[in-house]
């Protein structure tokens, strides 16, 4: 079998009857441990989270070891994708009408209006910003900021807009998906 993988004998028996030092043993229980916390975290922590936790439990290692034995062990973080807010309506959107026809000239202010809702991240956590915008001017007329997206937030923005022009009463004012259709009606009537 030697002659088969090109081995001496002795190299052979050296290799079957080889007693592993105490750096090995060493090795291997900070392998057990490093793989263990690695798999306690859904591989998640890279080396210096699994040395901070190490360290932690009072194992002295350094984190460059940390390092060389997970890259031995092809132990490779992956982060999560960071949470970020949803905007639009699940579900099919054929059945929700284009009211402007992809058309955002207006001939006179106040004819028609657009908006959109959009999130900001802040210290406090994310922030929920509505605007209204005139097509003929191209201006912010409105605009509402909540920490929740509801159809109130889109109804400010639009009792904003109505306080600041003129609104045609044959026009059409579009936001997005048209979150709140009766409420917004009542919030865009002539003052």
């Amino acid at each position: 079998m030697c002659n088969a993988v090109s081995v001496s004998r002795s190299g052979y028996y050296a290799w079957k009857n080889h007693v592993p030092c105490a750096r090995d043993l060493e090795r291997r229980r900070l392998e057990n441990l490093i793989v263990a916390i690695f798999d306690d975290s859904d591989h998640t922590y890279g080396y210096r989270r699994v040395h901070a936790q190490l360290a932690r439990q009072g194992e002295q290692i350094d984190d460059d070891t940390v390092r060389q034995i997970m890259g031995d062990l092809h132990l490779v973080a992956c982060q999560p994708r960071p949470f970020r807010p949803v905007t639009t309506i699940a579900g099919d959107i054929a059945g929700l009408p284009d009211l402007v026809n992809r058309d955002f000239t207006a001939t006179a202010p106040g004819a028609k209006l657009v908006g959109d809702i959009t999130y900001i991240r802040t210290w406090e956590g994310w922030l929920y910003l509505a605007t209204v915008l005139d097509c003929f001017s191209k201006k912010v007329l409105g605009y509402a900021m909540d920490s929740t997206m509801t159809s109130a937030l889109t109804c400010d923005a639009l009792s904003m807009a109505a306080d600041r022009i003129r609104l045609s009463r044959r026009g059409t004012a579009p936001t997005d998906r048209s979150v709140c259709r009766g409420a917004c009606r009542r919030a865009t009537r002539q003052r």
